[in-house]
């Protein structure tokens, strides 16, 4: 089982991500700050991290920045989490060494297939063949 890394100060943002991710049979591991997101990453090894940018303590970029200056998470996926969608965003995200960017809100119909595919260009494998399969409910 593929773990994912879920780092939100948002209690509703994470519990939706976490809803999503385990129907596709995804673990998830949660932090709520960018101290909590530092060491839940060193500890737990994630596959993939999405990461909020608007954190307590420390925020999500530079967090991403102090992953990525280690080799153990240098080909870690970090994905940017934001609500701030303004131009520029994308590209402040991807310097500070964010594999990509999902903007908020979330779509749950894209989710676990944007995961999934962020994982692959790491050269993960998915656990069903890289197809995600449509498990939402209306």
């Amino acid at each position: 089982m593929r773990k994912i890394l879920v780092v939100d100060d948002n209690t509703d943002s994470r519990e939706l991500v976490k809803k999503v991710l385990k129907r596709h049979d995804f673990e998830i591991l949660e932090a709520v700050d960018g101290e909590e997101a530092l060491a839940m990453a060193v500890s737990e090894k994630p596959d993939l991290i999405l990461m909020d940018r608007s954190l307590p303590k420390l925020d999500g970029l530079e967090v991403t920045r102090r992953l990525k200056r280690s080799k153990e998470f240098e080909k870690t996926p970090i994905v940017a989490l934001t609500a701030h969608a303004m131009r520029g965003d994308k590209e402040t995200a991807l310097a500070a060494g964010c594999a990509g960017y999902i903007a908020k809100p979330i779509d749950v119909r894209t989710l676990a297939a944007e995961v999934l595919l962020y994982l692959e260009k790491q050269g993960g494998e998915s656990r069903n063949g890289g197809k995600v399969q449509d498990s939402h409910r209306r």
